[in-house]
């Protein structure tokens, strides 16, 4: 059995689970932006949606440690979607890649998605054919994403369950 029973349509600022559009095998999880007609855009750092800023407040930074046991502090900002929707976003470089890009014109049936931490996600401001996520079609939805269940430090494997101990982030259990 595949496919959603008692399915609907995803709102603004849900995360959800989709399928690759170009490779229906692969699993993503990322958070629904824009809408069927939209208009999204990224200028300097700011996401806009039909042509109005989203609006953004700077918070506290994401402090996190390197290999080497350096201290490293990420910008940080709560964004608010035109629906109220509210999260918090990460903006490791100022003037990344994607902080600037062109207007995207969401197609009917399709999805605009994007991850919180804007310098590195893989997600619809890149194209397919870049090796991106593009526009995805309703039905690539798997459904909305509740918890985290389990996560690794970046780098390890899952798999490698004997390694758990030391490698699993207990914080986002």
């Amino acid at each position: 059995f595949s496919g959603r029973i008692f399915g609907s349509e995803p709102s603004r600022g849900d995360v959800v689970v989709f399928r690759l559009p170009k490779d229906d095998t692969t699993d993503y999880i990322k958070r629904v932006i824009g809408l069927p007609g939209d208009r999204i855009q990224m200028k300097d750092g700011v996401l806009y949606i039909n042509d109005t800023a989203v609006p953004r407040q700077r918070v506290d930074d994401w402090v996190t440690t390197d290999d080497f046991g350096a201290e490293q502090h990420v910008a940080r900002y709560r964004e608010t979607l035109p629906n109220g929707v509210s999260y918090l976003t990460l903006d490791l470089d100022p003037h990344g890649f994607e902080d600037n890009t062109d207007v995207y014109e969401v197609p009917p049936g399709h999805y605009f998605m994007m991850g919180d931490n804007r310098d590195n996600s893989t997600d619809s401001r890149v194209p397919p054919a870049s090796g991106g996520v593009g526009f995805v079609p309703y039905e690539n939805f798997v459904g909305r994403a509740e918890i985290i269940f389990f996560s690794v430090k970046e780098g390890d494997r899952a798999w490698e369950f004997w390694q758990w101990p030391w490698t699993a982030r207990w914080d986002r259990v």
